[in-house]
């Protein structure tokens, strides 16, 4: 039968775990220590948690900064003037493309295609022939209107020569004189109908494809080909109504076709509309683009970007700006000691950040240097490679 186990086991058990207790303690105070002497922030969140004392450091007064033990004298900074910046609006739309003119030719009486003036596809200029039918009966009408015209204007003349002589009498005068207007109007409509014949371009710009042929017959109204002036096209896009008294005619506008990747356009503002859809609460915009190149076809879907001046903001350099529990924040310049003075970010770019702060245009804010800042610590201004080799000199 085993008796109770000796204290001693107990004793030595418990010594190592001593020894780890006291090893965690001293490296637990001695990461305190440095988090205390190396981080700016640790003394805001010492003072709100009322540990200040137990390291040493003296707590701040309520509404002031505790400014930091001034260590080798000025902080050597690179500083960059607060500049005045504008918020970009835009506003970004789908739209389709059309041509600045479109017509669809259509055959205005019926007969057979004896002549096909242009190609599928091809750039006919306004008043070149497209088509010409069969024509040899209204060139006969059009020979004995002439005939029965120079017939009736010799009757005039006789009867003239004659009215001197007491030989003709005011019927006979009048019916010569109503005989040679209706031979008038008689070639006037022979013309009228050989002209008929011939189907002229209304407008200059491309063909599209004809789908006829020399032999083909044709009937009245029957459309014979679409012409399209595209050196320019018309956009039609929507926008909201919240910018609806921004937009104006000649406004500039970028144009992104939807199937060419990377391709940009330029144009403006041709139209808008009187008139906000109550179902979608937009209105109807109309764009022009330049069509020089002869890229752009009608019937192309194109995004469509307007810009709209914007908010004026400070804007400072994207190094200046930096975080913090509350935050962000740059540190300003003035008297020659820094003030850290806090920032609502409202748009950031590659070059600038455009913000919400207590800022005037010209301050100085630092952008290099930030790091051994503390609040009303003395700084002097330097060039960039000055103040990096400060801040390698600068003790810790």
């Amino acid at each position: 039968m085993l008796g109770p186990k000796p204290h001693g086991g107990a004793l030595a058990m418990e010594r190592p775990m001593l020894r780890q207790i006291v090893i965690s303690t001293l490296v637990i105070a001695l990461t305190l220590a440095l988090w205390v002497a190396f981080v700016p922030s640790a003394r805001p969140v010492l003072d709100r948690l009322g540990l200040a004392g137990l390291f040493g450091i003296e707590a701040t007064a309520p509404g002031q900064e505790a400014a930091g033990p001034r260590r080798g004298g000025a902080v050597s900074v690179v500083v960059e003037p607060v500049a005045e910046g504008r918020i970009s609006d835009r506003v970004a739309a789908i739209g389709d493309g059309r041509a600045l003119r479109t017509v669809n030719v259509r055959a205005r009486v019926a007969g057979e295609v004896v002549e096909i003036g242009t190609g599928d596809g091809a750039f006919v200029e306004e008043g070149s022939l497209i088509l010409r039918l069969e024509d040899e009966a209204q060139r006969i009408a059009l020979e004995r209107a002439r005939l029965v015209l120079a017939d009736a204007r010799d009757e005039a003349a006789r009867l003239g020569r004659l009215e001197t002589t007491g030989a003709v009498t005011e019927v006979s005068r009048r019916a010569a004189d109503l005989a040679l207007r209706s031979a008038e109007l008689a070639l006037r409509e022979a013309e009228f109908a050989l002209e008929q014949r011939s189907l002229l371009a209304p407008v200059s710009g491309w063909a599209g494809v004809l789908d006829l042929a020399v032999g083909d017959s044709v009937s009245a109204q029957e459309p014979v080909v679409t012409i399209t002036d595209r050196t320019q096209i018309l956009i039609d896009f929507r926008v909201p109504e919240r910018v609806v008294g921004q937009v104006a005619t000649g406004m500039a506008l970028e144009a992104r076709p939807l199937s060419m990747r990377g391709t940009v356009l330029e144009g403006t503002v041709q139209a808008i509309d009187n008139v906000v859809d109550q179902a979608s609460r937009t209105m109807r915009v109309q764009g022009r683009l330049d069509n020089a190149a002869d890229l752009l076809r009608a019937g192309m879907a194109f995004e469509v970007v307007l810009r709209f001046p914007g908010e004026v903001l400070p804007s400072v350099d994207p190094l200046s700006v930096q975080w913090s529990a509350e935050g962000a924040y740059v540190w300003v310049v003035r008297e020659d000691r820094a003030e850290r003075v806090p920032v609502t970010i409202r748009q950031r770019s590659a070059d600038a950040v455009l913000v919400e702060a207590a800022l005037e245009v010209g301050e100085m804010v630092v952008v290099e240097g930030v790091q051994i800042l503390r609040p009303g610590a003395e700084v002097r201004i330097v060039a960039p490679q000055a103040a990096l080799a400060g801040d390698r000199a600068a003790p810790l």
